[in-house]
């Protein structure tokens, strides 16, 4: 496979690449109380089978009980909270192949902002449904043979309107570390936290939370086995991009992780692994069968590194964040029966 070095896009302002500005656990505790009485406060779930399974004691983080269905809402809802009164009156644009889709259409909704969503033609219905429920435009593309980042920016800059991308956001990154946050807060210390890696807003908010209120905390990404770019940087020491990956996590479907999030992913972050879609759908059907939980294909990464044993876990503490539970109901139902 052949690598190559991205180059900046702009993380929030339409009129041009911004410098570069990597946030630090304060933005996190700022985002905590922006979203405060606003996002939930996920609970934390535990199960003896999975802790049998696995020899450790394990710490689910059920982020797809979250408002808009995924930890999104977090991010989403803390960016367009941070704009001033006239970014505001422009309106926002996202590109997202779903949960951040939802998750900024319904925070815009909340905050009187007007929202456009550029989404992938092949985009899971329920996930544009949901979109287009909470009032977003929404304006489709081909995933593989167009550039969702260069049409956001370019509508973006056509309606003066503010960019927020899915993960390579400060607000973006800080707001999403608020779940690790909640969860280290509930259950205290922990030996190792894994969360699901897409662009790694999630991942890099986590490991801000994560070095902040555990420092000997191991911190892992998990991504799908066809979309390896995370684990190829963090080896190669430099963002690589690659094809567009295909696999039933379509909120993991990307070709590089954010420039914003991954000085954080190289300085506190320990590895990336990945699992297979079979492992996926194998964790999907444990949720649904022993903790009777509907967690989507992306969401079930973490869960699958430990409960697959990809991570030896045995004789920790260690935390999981559940990422997500939006998935169409009749795709659900025939990736559990095997179909």
């Amino acid at each position: 496979m052949e690598f190559s070095v991205t180059s900046p896009i702009s993380s929030a302002q339409p009129s041009g690449v911004p410098e570069l500005h990597i946030p630090v656990f304060d933005d996190v505790l700022a985002a905590q109380q922006r979203i405060a009485g606003i996002a939930h406060r996920t609970p934390v779930l535990t199960s003896r089978t999975a802790n049998a399974q696995s020899g450790a004691q394990l710490f689910f983080k059920a982020e797809n009980l979250q408002r808009a269905g995924a930890f999104k809402y977090r991010g989403a809802f803390n960016a367009i909270a941070a704009l001033g009164r006239d970014e505001r009156s422009r309106g926002v644009v996202a590109y997202s192949s779903g949960n951040h889709a939802q998750a900024l259409s319904y925070a815009a909704q909340i905050q009187n902002v007007d929202a456009t969503i550029i989404m992938p033609a092949d985009a899971p219905a329920v996930k544009v449904a949901a979109t287009r429920s909470y009032g977003a435009e929404i304006i489709t593309y081909d995933r593989y043979t167009e550039n969702r980042e260069e049409i956001g920016l370019r509508v973006a800059q056509e309606r003066r309107a503010t960019l927020i991308p899915p993960y390579d956001s400060p607000e973006v990154i800080a707001g999403q570390g608020t779940a690790a946050l909640e969860l280290f807060d509930e259950v205290g210390p922990l030996d190792m936290l894994l969360t699901p890696l897409g662009g790694g807003g999630l991942l890099a908010g986590s490991a801000l939370s994560a070095a902040a209120r555990a420092p000997g905390c191991t911190v892992i990404g998990v991504e799908p086995e066809a979309g390896n770019d995370g684990q190829l940087s963090m080896v190669k020491g430099e963002i690589v991009h690659i094809p567009v990956p295909k696999s039933i996590a379509d909120g993991a479907v990307v070709t590089h992780v954010g420039h914003h999030n991954f000085p954080i992913l190289k300085a506190k972050v320990d590895r990336v692994e990945t699992v297979s879609d079979d492992q996926l759908i194998e964790t999907m059907r444990f949720f649904a069968e022993r903790m009777k939980i509907v967690v989507e294909p992306t969401g079930c990464l973490a869960a699958a590194a430990v409960l697959k044993g990809v991570v030896d876990v045995v004789g920790k503490r260690v935390g999981i964040i559940l990422s997500g539970g939006n998935v169409d109901v009749s795709a659900y139902g025939r990736l559990l029966a095997g179909e």
